[in-house]
Formats: C-alpha cells, structure tokens, sequence
C-alpha cells in the first residue's frame, strides 16, 4: 500500500509555507493517546485452505451476490465452531458441503461477524468445505479509513448509473487491512492464507481482473459473460482483489510471465511509456533478491477515485487514477512521479505477498521494505544521487512530524491497527533499512534479505525473523540494533562541533545526543579532509557525548560526520561556511552538497556562499539544480550578476524541464523586459512546466496579454499550467473567465479544491457579477462543511477568507454577496 504524499498546504495566514498531508488529518486531529493493550496475533483456530466465490454485480442497488465455498481445517486443537469476518452481509444459507450436498448450519450474526456451529467436532487432519449465500452491501456499511486508505468498505462501484460525465463505470475492490471481508466472508487477518478462485458474471463488454490466470470465458448468452480467475498459490485475503470496467490492455512480458497494464482507452495509447519500466524492474529485484518473481503474471492497472495511492494485490496491483497521464504529462513526470510507485507496489510482491506480515504489528516487514524499495530502484536506475534525494525525502518527511518520535517502528500497543500506516512504518523504517544496509554491507544485506524470503515463502514473518536471518547472513549480533530501532522510538539529535589546536596538531570533535529517551549506539564513518588527501575513520558512539580526537599536519579543511550519510538523525552540524564551500566541493554525496547548498543559501552576502550557489546551478543532479535556483538572493547584486546569465542559458536548454520551468519563474520575478523574447519561444514548449513558468513571465510584464494566452490553454492543461492559468484569472479576471476557475473547482478532489481555495476566495471577492460570487462563496462555503473534521483548523481558515470576501463584497456595493458571506461564515464557525 502506497501512502499519499505530501501536498502544499496553508497557513492560517493564508501564506503557502508549510507542508501538510491530508491523508495524515485524521492522525493530526485525533486525540494524542496511546491505549495500553497488548495487540496480540490474531489466534489460529482455523485456517484457511481455499476459497472459491461465484459473484455477480447490481449497479443499481450497488450490491453484490456471492456465493462461497470456503475449505478449512483446524489449526491444531479440535473444533466444532467457526468465526468469519463478515461485514455488513446479508447471510441467506450456511451449510457444510457433504457428498456434494448443502446441509444448513446453525449460526449467529452482528453484522461484522458470524458465528458458525459446525455439524461436528473435526481435528486439524480434517478439512471441511462451508458454502455461504450473501449479499454484500458496501454502500450501506460505516466504517473508517487510515493515514494510507481513507475508506474501508470493501468492494466500490464508480458512476455505477453512468450519470457522471466523463467518468466511466468501475468495480474494484480495496482489502487492506481487513476489508475484504466486506465482500466475502473469511478469516481477515494476515496471518491466514489461502489459494483462491474467483468467478464474475459481468456485462459482455466490460473487461475484468483478478489475481492469478483467466482459467475460462464464458458466454452466457444474455449480454453477460463469466470470467473465471484461479490463484493456485497461497495469499493472504487482504491481497484478493476484483476490478470491472472498460479498460484495453497493452501486454507486455518478463522472461515467460506475462506482465499486463490495464488502462481506460484514453490513456492506454500511453501505458508502455507509464509502466513499460516494469519488466526491467522484476528483473533488478529477482536478482538483487535472489529469488526470481514468485507468480505467475504480473498485472497492474488505474482505476478512478481510489482510496488510497496504490494496493499491492497479489500479481494484480491497482493504482489510482494519478497514473492516467498522456504523453504530454509525461514529458514532465521524473522519478517521484510514478515510477517510484509502480517500484513500491511491485517490491510488495516479494514483501507483503510471497511472505506477509504476521500481524499489523509488524507491518514494518511490508511497508518499510517496499518504502527502501523505491530508494534501491531509483540508485540502480537513475544514480546515486536520485536515489539518496529520494532518500533524504523520506527522512525529513520523518523528521517533520515530532509526534512520529513518540512511536515504536514494531507496535505491539496501538489504538487502531490502521494507526500504523504511517511515516513510522513508511519513511522511519525505510530510512531504517537503509542504515542496516550501511551497516552490514550489499551483500550480507541483500543474503539476509534472501534467507528471511526463503525461510517463510507464502507464509508470514515478523521482525524478530528478519533479524535472525540478517545475523545468519552476516554473523553479526543484532540484538542491539533491533531493540533501539525497531522495538524503541524516536531517533538521535546529534550536535557536533569541532575545534583544532595548532599546538598538538588534534582536531577534536564533539559529538552529544539531545533528543529526550533512549540513547542510541551509533556506529559511522568519519572522513578528514587535510594536506589534499582524504582519510575514512570508522568509531562508535556509545554514550550521550563523546569526543574523538585526531592528528593531522595542519587544520583540516573539512571533518565530514557520519560521511556515507546513512544515520537517520537530526543533524547540528556547527561547520564555519568556509567548511561547508569545501564540502560542496569536495564531498561527493547528495547529502554533502545538499547541506553546503543549505548553508549557502543563508549567507549569500559572503563570497564563499555565491560560489556554492553559483555552481550549484549547474550542479550535475537536477535536484541540487533545483535548489540553488529556488534558494536565489536575486536583490543581491553580486549574485545577481552572477547567476543571470547561467539562469538565462538553464531556462532554454537544461536537459530536465523542470529546472527550465524554475529558472523561467526565476526570470520572471525579475521582471525584465529584455526576457520577453525567451519567455514567448518557452510558451511553445510541450512541457506543461515550462508553459506554465513562460506564462508567468509574460503575465508579470503584459497581464493583459497573459489573460488571453491563458484562454487559448484552457481546452489542454493540467498541474503547473492549470495553476498559472487560476493565477492569472484571480488576479486580473472577469466574468468570462470565472466559468473555468468555477468548474475547475467543484470538480476537483479534496486535495484539488484545497489548493485553489486561496485563488477561489480571491476571484470570489473581486468578480464583477455578484451572481458569481454568490456561486463562489456558496462552493468555499460547501468545501468548508464537508471536510471541516479532514483538515487541522479548516474552520477557523474558511471563515476567514469568508470574512475577507464580504469586506470586499462590502466595498463594490454588493451587499447581497456580502451578506451570503457573512452567512457562510457563521454557518461554518458554527461546526463543532
């Protein structure tokens, strides 16, 4: 399961200055406790063998019609019961399955869970086949989400009437953590696993897909056909999943196995440039594990409004809709995109799928190692650098929630097993994996990864396995590495300082831990950089300060903590900048020029620091470039002069379209006529960025010629370019332009609409129809009442840029608008 990223957000300001994840709202807003219970494994009293369902779909009524036949046999002591997961079902029939014959079952039902009284007591020898009738009623259950799904209720029919414009009609199916019960009843706890098959009556012209192979196509005469789908090895009921709709598959292959991508006929003229990566990624993971793909196919496929960002279904991954892009889009769409997504679901298939979490407890063993995933890809197939970016962002991602450092990475205590999708389990234990990686060494690494795979195929495992499967590998003791880690909180605040006496020729460096908890034991490398030569220390810190000492025939021109970069760590780094101009310089890593670029950019009136940031333009990651563009003191006449012509050049040929688009919006703040020509040649560009920068240049030197660009891009933008275009529209726009601003917004998701607000109050409070502010101001008004409990302090924010349209209202003598605000804003702050 891949979580949502970060967005931009708002202060209650209004300034867009901080970052907030929407999908983390419900942690943010929920009481800040912790209940003691031990959330012990789910017991086994009865396992799951096999489940064959035969369903069928009412789009009207939303309902699906199943028929199950589910094989068990008693874990280990004798039973005469069985307990399904079975929400919100209407259960029709229970029998036992004898000779081929039905006989009815006694059983009670809460409407979460039934229990069975079976017709005898059978030993863990005997296996025992259950049919079950139902009718499961997504729509009609409640329950909640987490920080990584926001809904929980199973199965999902999209526009099942065909009344929306535009969206097509979709079945899919969402399980994790326990939802699938939602649609079949099952045992729905990691720790069971089962083989499956699967058949679906559907309309004649829909396609579907399941996990496994397409065992059979039926033609039932009537305009509908039954797909039969078999899962000959065993998973976990989390991972079964169903999708229905109008899709076009573009086949592709890895070695012998098929590898399928599945796409609305919109977008599937693009699925190789989406997803054609995919085969070489299969084959950098199989070898790097040492065991090739488990499955039999590999199968991915985008889907409209989905719960969460991606769901690692065995051998049938489903995205959401972020991956229907054109060609177009794509020219802009770099690693983070959804590369980077497409790495994270496909690595579950070793580490979630082939061997699952025990417990929820444990999810770290599924989604920390598919976090690390993405970092491993990115290294191997874009280079050292995209890979330690990648890694650096999921750290600070980490580091900037403080709430985080109060939780265990393996939770045996939590309110809520979906409390643990978070970036604990997600960012922390990636970042976590990748010290144990520094630590050990690739090889040793990479051996443990293969015997903890081995060791538990297609069944579960938990970290305490993990850990003795990197020990046997590496024949190093892990204990203490496990126990600070995993099974305790938080991370090291690590201040180091240096000072050198010339008298004995010793740099002595200080290093103190300041975070509140337990004290980590910190192995690393330390390079010294003196007379031209490097040298590498390796020390351990031990306690809460320690003070290493070093010779050397004259003061170090850098001492380079913790150089490989791989302590998860909040770093006070006290370096004069002279060190850190020599760093950028003369370290070689993504974290080196990431923090000399950092302290550069603070000091940009001293001469080493325009250096760093100068050359930091042409930095050889287009990241780093980036960043020094974005960190430009350009009212510094030194840096200035400096950078323009290296931003002039960038913006037309710098090979990433990204930092053109950032150089352009460089450009742009400037304002300078002289710039006009570049921005028009950059206004053809087909990049969406670059377009989208061009267009800002132009509107800050002839808004009214901006005005009308932006209307001739109206009909094809999207990201940055429909960004620029509700810039423009809210500052200099009319009547005329308002439909667009107006449509674009009510058909956005939460996140779209969340982003626009700012723009949406401004255009609200100066158009010059009052019937459109009017219909503004009821739009902020309804986004306001529906995700008031979704966002911190979204009340207190709305009513504000409420209050500031009725000022405005006010003064253009409308005070029918006026008053609507005023309305709006009272109603609002009336919500508890």
């Amino acid at each position: 399961m891949l979580q949502f990223r970060t967005l931009i957000a708002i202060t209650l300001s209004g300034v867009f200055a901080v970052s907030i994840n929407l999908s983390y709202a419900q942690q943010i807003t929920a009481k800040d406790s912790i209940i003691e219970v031990y959330r012990e494994t789910a017991p086994k009293i009865n396992d799951l063998i096999h489940t064959k369902l035969d369903v069928r779909f009412d789009y009207k009524k939303c309902y699906m019609y199943g028929k199950e036949w589910v094989t068990l046999r008693p874990h280990f002591y004798p039973t005469d019961t069985l307990r399904l997961d079975a929400k919100g079902m209407d259960l029709k029939n229970i029998s036992v399955v004898k000779n081929g014959k039905n006989i009815p079952l006694k059983f009670t039902y809460d409407s979460l869970t039934v229990a069975i009284q079976l017709d005898k007591v059978y030993h863990n020898k005997e296996a025992y086949t259950i049919y079950i009738d139902y009718t499961s009623k997504p729509n009609l259950l409640k329950v909640k989400g987490s920080a990584a799904i926001n809904d929980a209720k199973g199965l999902y029919f999209i526009n099942p009437d065909g009344t929306e414009k535009d969206k097509p009609t979709q079945i899919w199916t969402q399980g994790e953590t326990e939802s699938s019960s939602a649609w079949f009843p099952t045992i729905d706890k990691p720790n069971q696993k089962t083989t499956e098959e699967i058949s679906m009556t559907v309309q004649s012209k829909y396609v579907t897909l399941s996990n496994g192979r397409l065992v059979s196509q039926k033609n039932n005469g009537n305009g509908t056909r039954t797909d039969t789908w078999k899962m000959e090895l065993p998973h976990s009921p989390y991972l079964f999943m169903m999708a229905v709709g109008d899709f076009k598959i573009f086949h592709d292959k890895w070695r012998n196995k098929e590898v399928n991508y599945y796409m609305e006929p919109k977008y599937a003229p693009y699925a190789k440039e989406i997803f054609g990566l995919t085969p070489e990624m299969i084959e950098f993971y199989s070898k790097t594990l040492g065991i090739d793909f488990p499955w039999n196919k590999y199968s991915q496929i985008v889907v409209r409004d989905y719960v969460s960002g991606a769901m690692e279904n065995t051998t049938a991954t489903l995205h959401g809709e972020f991956l229907n892009v054109t060609k177009r889009q794509l020219i802009d769409a770099y690693y983070n995109f959804g590369a980077s997504t497409i790495a994270h679901e496909l690595f579950h298939q070793w580490f979630g799928d082939y061997v699952t979490a025990e417990s929820w407890s444990n999810l770290t063993v599924n989604e920390s190692f598919a976090d690390y995933s993405e970092t491993l890809w990115a290294e191997h197939k874009y280079g050292r650098d995209e890979g330690a970016a990648h890694h650096y962002q999921d750290m600070q991602e980490y580091l900037e929630q403080p709430e985080a450092s109060t939780k265990n990475l393996v939770r045996f205590n939590y309110d809520d097993k979906e409390d643990v999708f978070d970036v604990v389990t997600y960012q922390k234990g990636g970042c976590i994996l990748n010290m144990l990686r520094n630590y050990l060494g690739d090889a040793a690494f990479f051996k443990g990864l293969n015997i903890y795979l081995k060791t538990n195929a297609f069944k579960n495992g938990e970290a305490q396995q993990l850990r003795l499967a990197l020990e046997e590998a590496s024949g190093r003791d892990l204990n203490w590495f496990f126990n600070q880690w995993y099974y305790g909180a938080g991370h090291p605040v690590l201040n180091i300082s240096y000072k050198w006496d010339d008298a004995s020729k010793t740099e002595t460096v200080y290093l103190k831990q300041t975070q509140d908890g337990q004290i980590f034991r910190l192995p690393m490398a330390i390079d010294i950089y003196a007379g031209g030569k490097k040298e590498r220390r390796k020390v351990w810190m031990n306690d809460n300060a320690d003070t290493l000492t070093f010779r050397a025939d004259a003061k170090p021109d850098l001492v380079n903590v913790d150089a490989e970069n791989a302590l998860l760590a909040l770093r006070i780094d006290n370096k004069t900048l002279d060190e850190y101009v020599f760093q950028y310089f003369n370290a070689p890593l993504y974290f080196d020029r990431y923090d000399a670029i950092e302290a550069a950019q603070a000091r940009q009136t001293e001469k080493g620091a325009q250096k760093v940031m100068i050359a930091a333009l042409k930095d050889k990651f287009y990241g780093l470039r980036l960043k020094a563009i974005q960190g430009l003191n350009m009212k510094n006449d030194d840096i200035h002069n400096a950078a323009l012509p290296v931003l002039t050049s960038l913006a037309q040929t710098d090979e990433n379209t990204l930092v053109r688009a950032a150089a352009l919006n460089m450009l742009a703040r400037l304002k300078m006529q002289g710039n006009m020509t570049l921005f028009k040649h950059a206004i053809t560009s087909q990049s969406y960025a670059v377009q989208a920068a061009a267009l800002n240049g132009i509107s800050q030197l002839y808004p009214a010629q901006a005005l009308q660009l932006a209307k001739g891009f109206e009909k094809d933008n999207t990201g940055p370019l429909t960004k620029q275009i509700v810039d423009i529209y809210a500052e200099n726009g009319k009547a005329a332009q308002w439909p667009f601003v107006y449509n674009l917004f009510i058909h956005a998701d939460k996140r779209g609409q969340f982003d626009m607000l700012r723009r949406m109050a401004q255009m609200t409070g100066s158009i010059d129809n009052p019937a459109d502010a009017q219909q503004g101001i009821a739009a902020i008004k309804g986004f306001g009442i529906k995700y008031n409990n979704l966002i911190l302090d979204l009340n207190d924010f709305v009513v504000g840029l409420l209050n500031d349209i009725k000022d405005q209202r006010t003064e253009l003598k409308d005070d029918a608008s006026a008053k609507a605000a005023d309305e709006a804003g009272k109603a609002i702050s009336a919500i508890k």
